[in-house]
């Protein structure tokens, strides 16, 4: 594996965190959405991740008999299945007429928080393995001086 395959690598895993990111985001931003388009209260979304070979070309992948390097890519992004918070609320505009209550969404802001944390971190992660391999491709450019 070369230096340039884990700027690969690292660029790979920067994108699937910025996806999971966005997820969790929207996830928060529609904690008490009680109402969408699809009908009935948001789902929570969750990011499933896939390992993915590195693009190269024709000729390396020939000349190379190793396996190639993996990176990884976002494979789905899926409605959690988990049932719906209950919650006695007369007032609400979407709550039964029989009961009072009101089906809220399936999303728990600290699991969102944590996840969000989770993803913060391994993209920091990665941008530190891409800024490290820059500095010794910059320090192997200088032996030759």
């Amino acid at each position: 594996m070369n230096l340039f395959d884990i700027m690969q690598i690292s660029g790979t895993g920067l994108t699937a965190q910025r996806a999971k990111i966005g997820t969790v985001t929207e996830n928060l931003a529609n904690a008490e959405t009680t109402r969408t388009p699809e009908g009935g209260p948001y789902r929570r979304k969750m990011v499933v991740f896939e390992a993915a070979p590195l693009k190269s070309n024709f000729k390396d992948t020939l000349a190379d008999k190793r396996s190639q390097p993996e990176g990884v890519r976002v494979a789905q992004i899926v409605s959690s299945q988990q049932d719906f918070r209950i919650v006695h609320d007369p007032s609400n505009p979407d709550a039964d007429p029989k009961t009072g209550n009101v089906k809220m969404p399936n999303v728990d802001p600290l699991t969102e928080m944590s996840d969000l944390i989770v993803a913060k971190r391994t993209y920091d992660a990665n941008v530190t393995a891409m800024n490290n391999t820059k500095a010794m491709i910059l320090e192997a450019l200088q032996i030759g001086k």
